[in-house]
């Protein structure tokens, strides 16, 4: 299934994917069942990913011209964790009660629904204000763009505002996200035929916002005017939303093959230090080896 996935991404745009994963607690009640049916159908990640391709695929190549998903079905991602036990926190409901203080840590699963109704009405937005926005209208009619909007109305009527779990990136990874990660982080591998089909490496979500918040603390003082200051500062908002217990995870897609092994983690946090520190020299430098990692990928999104 690796390799029907790997194969399915050649030509493609490399695509790679932020997620947080929360216990089923976390979610309304009225989805709660849907996810853990969702989740049961999932045979493997890589049936999910498949899926998820063919999908977007199948809908570019819709007759009518509406590419935005129909809301019918949505797929979920699943990963086990282990549920800290001994916690004075009262467990919400579905989560595993917590034994006494000191037991070993409980498995319990972690839900990413792909909430492709909403993301997709995001990144619309998106494409419509951007400077590519009237060629989209022309690609995207306002006729389906009015349709999709009922689709969200109606997610939206059934669920909540909710929590967009999800954040997803063309050609290159923010380096932003980065900050999120160590490199002694949880770290899958997946190869298939001799290549690397993606990488996936994994924190817990108190992890990545204490990692986050120092960022901005530093940058705040050492590098105000710094576009990825405000990045940084919307990643603190989005996590804050979600449950304690949550993970998150970032997807590098196909494009870890052409990166991996990768230092990025550490390079974005030596850049920090150095710049909190007044070291322009050693900030300059590992700006540079970013650099040089990333825009030959990012360059390929304007190749013919």
């Amino acid at each position: 299934m690796t390799g029907n996935l790997y194969r399915g991404q050649a030509g493609l745009p490399f695509s790679s994917a932020l997620r947080v994963y929360e216990p089923l607690g976390a979610f309304p009640a009225d989805q709660q069942e849907a996810l853990r049916a969702a989740g049961g159908r999932s045979a493997s990640r890589a049936a999910v990913e498949n899926a998820e391709l063919l999908a977007s695929l199948g809908r570019i190549t819709r007759p009518g011209g509406d590419p935005f998903p129909t809301g019918r079905t949505d797929l979920v991602r699943v990963v086990t964790a282990a549920h800290r036990t001994g916690t004075h926190r009262a467990p919400a409901a579905g989560e595993p009660v917590a034994g006494p203080a000191g037991t070993a840590p409980r498995e319990q699963l972690l839900y990413c629904p792909s909430q492709l109704v909403l993301r997709a009405g995001l990144a619309a937005n998106a494409l419509m204000e951007g400077i590519h926005g009237p060629l989209a209208q022309l690609l995207i009619p306002e006729e389906q763009r009015d349709r999709h909007q009922e689709r969200i109305d109606e997610v939206r009527a059934h669920t909540g505002l909710g929590r967009v779990h999800t954040r997803a990136s063309t050609w290159g990874i923010p380096f932003s996200w980065f900050c999120l990660f160590q490199e002694s982080d949880p770290t899958d591998v997946v190869e298939s035929e001799g290549h690397i089909v993606t990488v996936r490496i994994r924190a817990t979500i108190g992890e990545a916002l204490e990692r986050v918040r120092y960022a901005v603390a530093h940058l705040a003082l050492a590098a105000p005017d710094l576009d990825m200051l405000e990045d940084l500062t919307q990643l603190t908002e989005w996590l804050e939303l979600f449950h304690p217990d949550s993970l998150v995870e970032l997807d590098y897609g196909a494009v870890a093959d052409k990166v991996f092994p990768d230092d990025s983690p550490l390079d974005v946090r030596l850049g920090i230090e150095c710049l909190a520190e007044g070291d322009m020299t050693g900030a300059a430098a590992a700006y540079r080896r970013l650099a040089s990692r990333w825009i030959p990928i990012r360059q390929l999104a304007r190749a013919s």
